[in-house]
């Protein structure tokens, strides 16, 4: 009787967890649709769980739409070697600095004559560029304010699916399942940026006293030794906090690549030069600390890379290399 009732027991407490975690869900979803309306949360790809919630609340992060622009040469109160993200298509190059993205987090803009979003997310470190026509339809994207794996969860206006930043892949929805397009972009200096393309564009806010553009929020952020907004596995391969160059499921410790200055694999091309100040380690982002600046090129062509933090890399790559010899 006695092992009968301590089964009886088990599978009387697992079933509480389950409902309790069933109840947690559906009360998320609930409070979710307040916002998102038109969302359809009986379609997604993941495991719901896995979003983080109260944040700031959808607006309270708001997109640049339509943004400003100055020529680079015209361009004042931003700091020489101040990171900016830079997409350049059919010869329209254009600068979107991160002291405006660190507090807007996505861009939607067109380029050359694509529409494209821009998009940086401060916790992972992760600037990436994505076409933003689908299926035929424009679609303008914004921070929905809750995270996924310490990742930026985005939205688009139009349906109100939420895309991961990281993957560009859409995880709740109408278009759950689907992917966006990326579109090859560097994060580099001001300074090297107006050295390629003197005559590019760089943005610009256009209510200067919104935020206090050329500020981070996230002081010390990246000498953290663990991520404050992440629960997941770390790797001991290499500090959850050290930047890593990104290439599909491969990357390469900064760090390594800035003692050697240039990795070659195969017909893959990594350079680092020196002069782009960190923009989540000092107050100001023009007086953070030297990273440098990296180049990704394959055939003398730029493909799509980027610079995240190890620990983003390996969530969102769990099969992914790191590769800390070459």
């Amino acid at each position: 009787m006695g092992f009968k009732l301590s089964i009886i027991l088990v599978h009387l407490m697992a079933f509480f967890v389950l409902s309790q975690h069933v109840y947690a869900q559906a009360s998320n979803i609930e409070s979710w649709k307040l916002d998102f309306p038109k969302t359809d949360f009986r379609k997604f790809s993941i495991n719901l769980d896995e979003i983080m919630d109260g944040g700031p609340n959808r607006g309270e992060i708001p997109s640049v739409d339509n943004p400003k622009f100055v020529n680079a040469s015209d361009a004042k109160n931003i700091g020489r070697n101040e990171p900016v993200i830079t997409v350049e298509i059919n010869d329209d190059a254009r600068a979107y600095p991160i002291r405006i993205l660190i507090f807007h987090e996505v861009v939607n803009d067109v380029v050359g004559g694509v529409p494209v979003t821009v998009t940086y997310c401060p916790l992972c470190n992760a600037s990436l560029a994505f076409k933003r026509t689908f299926s035929g339809k424009v679609l303008e994207f914004e921070a929905t304010g809750k995270l996924r794996k310490s990742d930026l969860v985005m939205y688009d206006r139009e349906t109100e699916s939420w895309w991961q930043q990281f993957t560009g892949e859409a995880i709740i929805g109408f278009y759950s399942g689907e992917k966006l397009e990326p579109v090859p972009s560097r994060i580099e200096s001001f300074k090297i940026f107006k050295e390629r393309h003197p005559k590019g564009i760089i943005q610009v806010p256009k209510n200067p006293k919104f935020r206090h553009y050329g500020d981070n929020p996230y002081l010390e952020y990246d000498s953290r030794r663990q991520p404050p907004l992440f629960d997941g596995t770390i790797s001991n391969v290499i500090p959850p906090l050290a930047r890593v160059v990104a290439v599909g499921g491969h990357a390469w410790p900064l760090k390594l690549l800035k003692d050697k200055k240039r990795i070659k694999v195969n017909d893959l091309v990594l350079e680092w030069v020196p002069g782009q100040n960190s923009s989540l380690s000092k107050k100001k982002i023009k007086r953070g600390r030297d990273i440098g600046n990296v180049t990704v090129m394959r055939n003398n062509r730029d493909i799509t890379y980027h610079v995240p933090f190890a620990f983003a890399f390996l969530a969102f790559n769990p099969e992914g290399v790191i590769h800390t010899e070459n």
